[in-house]
């Protein structure tokens, strides 16, 4: 072997194993299409489809859910209230402001009529006698107000014909509470005299007003202004048109003199006693 043979390039050549050409594909075998490429909405579509959702993502959907049901049936409720009005006539909604009118003008006249009792209080020269002829006064009209005595004056009557039975314990107190709203001071449903405390609850068929069942037709006595209590229960979506929308039918008469004779037994309250003694 000679020299040149022996160089350290040679014995590295020889040590190595021989170089394998890389294998050729098989003749006729089919080549894999290469992956397609994906643009960039693509990607995104199918990130979002089909949806991963979490069980903590998918309450928070359902209470996202029925805050927006509950957002929705009020501006709903909203809309109803205030449709009656905005499709009222000119001269209902004149009717409306007479009204807002004249009970702003009872609380300005019982608010002088204070101020005049005060007065001549002060100004008395026998001032117990004042005072004595004030408190009878006013007895006589808590007294009207807590039923233990009767009354009478200019009102109006107010019957409810229910045929069909659809009149219900909570209609009834809307109407007392229009009633009351307009300047009614006595009020008798059926022969049971209507008090601060009064309370109406559905009895079957029929309703209870403190417990004491009556039946249809409903006949309120009613003692106020009838200039105030009639327009106020004609009003567009009140008492009269939501009775009518149940098929009952309602009428309504003014008169000079309603008498309401129905009587309250004084209650001695339990608890509340006088600041004053």
């Amino acid at each position: 072997m000679s020299d040149q043979d022996e160089t350290p390039e040679n014995r590295l050549r020889k040590e190595l194993p021989e170089e394998v050409p890389a294998a050729s594909p098989a003749q006729g075998a089919p080549e894999e299409p290469a992956a397609p490429v994906l643009t960039g909405r693509q990607r995104l579509v199918n990130g979002l489809w089909p949806p991963r959702v979490s069980r903590a993502q998918l309450i928070v959907a359902l209470l996202l859910f029925g805050l927006g049901f509950g957002l929705a049936v009020q501006v709903a409720s909203n809309s109803d209230s205030g449709n009656a009005l905005r499709g009222a006539r000119q001269e209902d909604l004149v009717r409306i402001l007479d009204e807002l009118d004249d009970r702003s003008q009872r609380l300005e006249d019982e608010k002088q009529g204070l101020e005049k009792q005060r007065q001549e209080l002060e100004n008395s020269s026998d001032q117990a006698e004042e005072a004595r002829k004030q408190t009878v006064e006013k007895e006589r009209q808590l007294g009207i107000l807590a039923g233990t005595v009767a009354a009478e004056g200019p009102g109006i009557t107010m019957t409810i014909e229910d045929t069909k039975g659809t009149v219900q314990a909570d209609m009834l107190l809307d109407a007392i509470q229009e009633l009351r709203a307009a300047g009614a001071e006595a009020i008798q449903v059926n022969g049971v005299r209507v008090v601060a405390g009064t309370y109406l609850t559905d009895s079957g068929k029929s309703v209870s007003v403190d417990g004491n069942k009556i039946n249809a037709p409903f006949r309120f006595k009613v003692i106020g202004n009838p200039k105030d209590l009639e327009p106020a229960l004609n009003i567009p979506g009140g008492v009269v048109q939501t009775l009518e929308k149940e098929q009952a039918t309602v009428t309504v008469e003014q008169s000079t003199k309603i008498v309401v004779d129905a009587l309250r037994a004084a209650k001695q309250p339990d608890y509340a006693r006088s600041s004053s003694q």
